[in-house]
């Protein structure tokens, strides 16, 4: 990357909408928000961007050289990253740990107090739950918000095994290992949070086998994408008492259809992609937008840098 000049701030395109917010990062970060036709640098896209336009945009505005999505997911822009792999393609990834991870422990507390039950009562019962202190977790990811989760954890003096792409030793983790090792780590664990990007070779991570490799006393929590577990075999697992819960902010497919088995599961929470609303990453994709441009202008590695082969 070529260092900008003072007199010559970064030219940003806004996909889609610029939004004040955005713009005001663009700007912040000391970058120009200029049209498509602006010859711009930079292509910045929004959460309610079209992103079926996005390769076709691309293809008209060869004076990009940099493009930063709105979500730490990439699939949904797979088109546009295969047909231009010359760019330069940064995600959000790790910018909203902290909301994330703090909704998976939210959720992996109700299910431990049986909070669905006490939810639906009528009339009082015997005291019944568990307490998140000490208990033994698998955290399935090891990017920003399973970083923060494990964080979180150790307030409770959770033992937590990571499981990763790499084998490579997390800060704060018992053991890391790799997604092969999985089923070995199961039998042991009263939480599984799934916190992983989906990729080719991580959908359906946790199927049917998984489940049943599970302590009955064990509950399932997913804060990252519904395809990565098998939404059918969860059912059955919950029907069979399997495990003892599960907790879905993602599901497959997405968003769960009225009717479906999950929502009359008595041991089920489901919330509506509602880790991170919209109210709590704007002002964080703000932050990323802004540090991101200004590093750009300086010729520094971006945050969140994007690894097409890897998913992520």
């Amino acid at each position: 990357m070529t260092t900008q000049t003072p007199s010559a701030p970064v030219r940003v395109a806004v996909h889609g909408e610029p939004l004040p917010f955005l713009t005001r990062a663009i700007e912040a970060g000391g970058g120009a928000v200029v049209g498509l036709d602006g010859d711009p640098e930079v292509l910045v896209l929004d959460h309610g961007n079209p992103k079926h336009e996005l390769k076709a945009v691309l293809d008209a505005t060869p004076s990009v050289r940099w493009v930063q999505l709105p979500s730490a997911g990439i699939e949904a822009y797979a088109d546009a990253l295969t047909a231009h792999p010359e760019k330069v393609w940064t995600s959000a990834k790790g910018a909203y740990a902290k909301p994330v991870a703090e909704h998976a422990l939210a959720l992996t507390l109700a299910l431990l107090r049986e909070l669905p039950a006490r939810i639906r009562a009528h009339s009082w019962a015997p005291a019944t739950g568990t307490s998140l202190h000490g208990l033994r977790a698998v955290v399935i990811g090891a990017g920003g918000v399973g970083l923060e989760i494990l964080r979180l954890f150790r307030a409770f003096d959770v033992e937590a095994d990571v499981v990763r792409r790499t084998a490579a030793p997390v800060p704060g983790a018992r053991s890391t290992t790799t997604a092969d090792r999985l089923a070995g780590l199961l039998p042991e664990a009263d939480v599984v949070v799934v916190a992983a990007a989906l990729t080719s070779g991580t959908s359906k991570l946790i199927g049917a086998d998984e489940l049943a490799g599970m302590k009955p006393s064990a509950i399932l929590v997913n804060i990252a994408r519904g395809g990565l577990v098998d939404t059918d075999a969860v059912v059955e697992a919950l029907r069979a008492g399997t495990i003892a819960g599960a907790a879905l902010d993602v599901t497959d497919p997405e968003p769960l259809p009225d009717g479906h088995p999950l929502w009359d599961e008595p041991h089920a929470i489901i919330t509506p992609h509602a880790a991170d609303t919209i109210e709590m990453i704007r002002p964080l994709l703000g932050e990323r937008v802004a540090e991101n441009v200004r590093r750009f202008a300086e010729g520094r590695e971006l945050e969140g840098l994007v690894d097409a082969a890897a998913g992520y």
